[in-house]
Order: structure tokens, then C-alpha cells, then sequence
């Protein structure tokens, strides 16, 4: 009987030398005789367990890890197959305390399924949500996301379903539903786990939405960092078609739905919206102005949702199981669960979904296990390279929109990335600012011009060169940044910038004015 062995395909695994390890398990096995099934499934989202193998056994699925080429011989030696006992051994998958305390619902099938096997998708409860819309009215899909508080997981926090009851009321002969898969932040990777992992979710969720508005095409805007997510979307999508849960006449019931992706050029700013749209359509990616917003007028002029990948990807478990149900998970308006990926400077890095209201405190701590190097903690960036960093001192806020904004930042993507005391929070502050003078689309003066002069300002902060006058010129920069960019780049820019300024001024030679 052929025992079914899974090594992750996932590209923070191949990093790890995951390609290797499967080779020499399909190597192994066939010297010794034993028959083995090899699965390359997507990453558990345990990162500093990477390669981690697991045997399917009488006992359950069993994890091991890390896993080099070299371990492997001796692995098959300790009859691992059977779930022998050896110093790689993590015990059975499910109950790694790591994965037990979270609450995956949108990444419940990744790493679990082969990721381009529909049958799987299928056996694990996948399409059961667009068997259920595809019997709904499109209104009453929209009221069922609306109902369950879902919102825009890529940054802002907008309630999805107030975009799609727009597109659904907005008249026109042609509707569209694009996904931004641009996932673009530092120490951000939930995107891709799920298109390399679990991609038949992101298919599905965009059809229940192209469905609920009445949209018969869409579109995934990819960064062009990714290519083995593209290989995996591709191959998904060609599996759906062929089987009927993509194209004309879904499962019979006479409505159409296409997807098709296309990849960017490598410019953070088309994570915006608009500057998205205007590169889907062939030009240079800048920020539109709005109104009128996407939902209203977007892809070529017409009506279009625009989602993320965790926003679309969360919609099949809404319409399963129901917006109650959803909506059960969470405080306040911040409803369900958010993967965390803790990233930086952190003993144990990786994905965490838990329901909002989790402290960073306990994503940084308890799952993260602190610092990578052991020394103290100084900082913790949430919310990607515009993200405020929070010093220790505030790391029991929690996480959800309305608490991290409260607190003087952004939740974002979801993106923490930790660093010890050795880190200069200037020279990061810095960063920022030049990060956004590099990205910047251009067609604003308070981001086009403003980032270059705050870079100018924090080098004479830091070579002492009228320091206090050029701290107050800076605040002032930052405050028409914030309030006269026309998106976020730049109105976000002196997120970190100013936080830095604030919870750590003596890395810039200033007063601690909270004294």
C-alpha cells in the first residue's frame, strides 16, 4: 500500500531546499523498496520548521522538519513511514501548539491539500460555498458578506460589502471583480501562501463575487515577484474551466464567469486601486483621483470590485456557513479572523490567522517566541514598510483596525516584523521616506517632492544640523504628507516616520517630550 508522503511546493519552502528533500525521499524510497505517493502541498505557514515534511499514517498525518537532503536516509532508516521516532520528529501536525491555537478558516486548507488537485479542493469542503450563491440571488449574496462584517484585508479596512452593493446598483452592459494580488509590503506573505497553496479559494471567492454583482469577467493583478504562484494560478484555473466551476454555463446554471491573470511590472504603488486599474489597462500605474470610486467607475470605465486575495478568499466560508457564523470571531466592527505573518527579527516566523483581538504582545511572544537573536526587543513595525513601529511598552494592543488606529497606527496586511536593540530607528525612519520618494507615482506634489525633502530634514536631524528646527519642519511635512497626499503612499509615509520620532527620540538625538 503506497504511503502518502507531503513535501511543501511552497516558494518560502523551495528557499529552504524543499525541492532537494523531495528528490531525495522519491530517491530513497525507490532503493528501499517502500511505496510512496509524494504530495507537494503549500506550507503550513511554520516557517522555521521549513522544509517540514509530513507522512500520512494509521495515526494521522505526522510532521517532521526541518528536513535537509542529508536527513532523509537516516529518516527512512528510522521508519518514518510508520511514524518511527527521530530527532526531526514534531508528533502529529494538527497538534504542533503553533497551528493548534489558531483559528484558520480562510487558511484552513492550506497545506493540508494538494494545491492543484480540485478533487481535493473538493473533499475538503471547497466549492460548497458557490454551490450555495449560485442558488442565491446576487442580492442576497451581497446582504449575506455584508452581513458578515468582512472587511477589505489589504489595508484599509473598507466593508466589502458596501463595495459590491455598489457595483451590484450600479447599471452598465459590462461588470468586472479584480483581485490585487500586488502584496507588496515587507514581511507580507498570506497572499501568496493561499494563491501557492490553496488557489481554488481565491477562484472561488472571485466567482461568488462576479456572481453577487453581476460580473461575467475577472481579472488577477499578480506582482511580478511571483512566479510560482502565477504557475499554480494558471494551473488552477485551467482545472476549473475544464471542469465547469469557471467559463460559460457554471455548473449548469447558465451564468458565465471568466478569470484571467495578468502580471505587474514591479511597482509598489499598483498595490493602490486606481494605479492598479490604469495598469491593468496598459498604462503607466498612477493614482486616479475619486470620486468616482472603482466600485462605480473602475476597469475601463465600468463598475468593478476590487479586492485582495484574503478578502475574496475569505467570501467562500461567509456563504457556506453564513455571515452569523463569521461573524462570531472578532470584536467590535472588526469581524472574523486576519493571518498575521510575523516576520524580522523573531525566534519562530510564520503565519498565525487568529480571530481580531489578539494582542501583539501574543502574536510576537507566544507564537513568535521573541527575538530571533535573544537580545531585548526594541520595536515592532505592524502594517508593512508605512506601518508605525510600536515600542514594547504598547505591544498589549489589540488587533484590530479601530484599537491599532487608536494607538497611532495601521493594521494594513497584517505584516509585523519585529527588531532587537540594535536596530537605529532614524536610519529606519529614513527609510521610509525614501521608500516612498522611490515608489511614488509622481502625480501629487505632497509625495512626489515632500519624501525628498524628508529625507533631506532626517539627515540633518541626525548630523545635528539645526536639530530642533529641522524636527519641527519635519512634523510639519509629515502633517501636509498626511492631509494633502492624493492616497496612501503618501498620506501613510509619516506613519513611521513620526512614531519612530515619538516612542524613540533619542535615536534621533531629540528631547523625550513624554517625560
Amino acid at each position: 500500500m503506497s504511503t502518502r508522503v507531503y513535501v511543501p511546493r511552497d516558494s518560502g519552502s523551495l528557499s529552504m531546499g524543499a525541492e532537494a528533500v523531495a528528490e531525495a525521499i522519491a530517491v530513497e524510497a525507490s532503493r528501499s523498496n517502500q511505496e510512496i505517493t509524494l504530495i507537494r502541498n503549500g506550507s503550513r505557514g511554520l516557517y522555521w520548521l521549513e522544509p517540514m515534511v509530513e507522512v500520512e499514517t494509521v495515526a494521522g498525518r505526522l510532521a517532521y522538519g526541518p528536513v535537509m537532503p542529508d536527513d532523509v536516509a537516516p529518516l527512512f532508516e528510522a521508519g518514518f513511514l510508520e511514524g518511527g521516532t527521530h530527532r526531526l520528529a514534531l508528533g502529529p501536525t494538527a497538534e504542533i501548539p503553533y497551528l493548534k491555537r489558531q483559528e484558520r478558516l480562510t487558511f484552513a486548507r492550506v497545506g493540508l491539500i494538494d494545491p492543484i488537485s480540485l478533487d481535493d479542493y473538493r473533499e475538503h469542503g471547497g466549492y460548497r460555498g458557490l454551490d450555495r450563491a449560485l442558488s442565491m440571488a446576487g442580492a442576497q449574496v451581497v446582504e449575506e458578506v455584508t452581513a458578515s462584517g468582512l472587511r477589505g484585508r489589504g489595508g484599509a479596512g473598507f466593508p466589502a460589502g458596501i463595495k459590491w452593493k455598489t457595483t451590484l446598483q450600479t447599471a452598465a452592459p459590462q461588470k468586472f471583480v479584480v483581485c490585487n494580488a500586488d502584496e507588496g509590503d515587507s514581511g507580507t506573505f498570506a497572499d501568496r501562501m493561499i494563491m501557492e497553496g490553496d488557489p481554488f479559494v481565491l477562484l472561488e471567492g472571485m466567482t461568488i463575487a462576479g456572481i453577487a454583482v453581476g460580473a461575467a469577467q475577472g481579472y488577477i493583478y499578480l506582482r511580478s515577484e511571483y512566479p510560482h504562484a502565477l504557475r499554480t494560478l494558471k494551473q488552477a484555473i485551467a482545472l476549473a474551466n475544464e471542469r465547469g466551476y469557471l467559463g460559460r454555463n457554471l455548473r449548469g446554471s447558465g451564468k458565465t464567469f471568466e478569470i484571467e491573470v495578468r502580471v505587474g511590472a514591479g511597482a509598489y504603488i499598483c498595490g493602490e486601486e486606481t494605479a492598479m486599474l490604469e495598469s491593468l489597462e496598459g498604462r503607466r500605474g498612477m493614482v486616479r483621483y475619486k470620486p468616482p470610486v472603482p466600485a462605480v467607475e473602475g476597469l475601463f470605465g465600468r463598475p468593478t470590485v476590487v479586492n485582495n486575495v484574503i478578502t475574496l478568499s475569505s467570501v467562500p466560508v461567509i456563504v457556506e456557513q453564513g455571515a452569523d457564523f463569521y461573524k462570531n470571531f472578532g470584536m467590535g466592527r472588526s469581524r472574523g479572523t486576519s493571518p498575521f505573518q510575523l516576520a524580522g527579527n523573531i525566534k519562530y516566523p510564520g503565519l498565525v490567522e487568529k480571530a481580531f483581538g489578539v494582542t501583539l504582545h501574543e502574536l510576537v511572544y507566544d507564537f513568535g517566541g521573541g527575538t530571533a537573536s535573544g537580545r531585548p526587543l526594541r520595536a515592532v513595525q505592524v502594517g508593512g514598510p508605512l506601518g508605525s513601529y510600536f515600542p514594547e511598552s504598547m505591544l498589549e494592543v489589540a488587533m484590530d483596525y479601530e484599537a491599532v488606529a487608536a494607538s497611532g497606527g495601521i493594521l494594513g496586511h497584517g505584516g509585523i516584523v519585529v527588531f532587537d536593540d540594535t536596530v537605529d530607528l532614524a536610519k529606519m525612519a529614513r527609510y521610509a521616506m525614501e521608500f516612498c520618494a522611490i515608489e511614488s507615482c509622481g502625480k501629487c506634489t505632497p509625495c512626489r517632492i515632500g519624501s525628498t525633502r524628508g529625507m533631506e530634514l532626517i539627515d540633518r536631524i541626525i548630523g545635528n544640523q539645526g536639530r530642533a528646527a529641522s524636527a519641527a519642519l519635519l512634523r510639519d511635512l509629515c502633517d501636509t504628507m498626511t492631509n494633502a497626499s492624493l492616497c496612501a503612499l503618501g498620506g501613510l509615509t509619516p506613519l513611521p516616520v513620526m512614531s519612530a520620532i515619538k516612542h524613540f527620540p533619542y535615536a534621533f538625538g531629540l528631547p523625550d517630550e513624554s517625560a
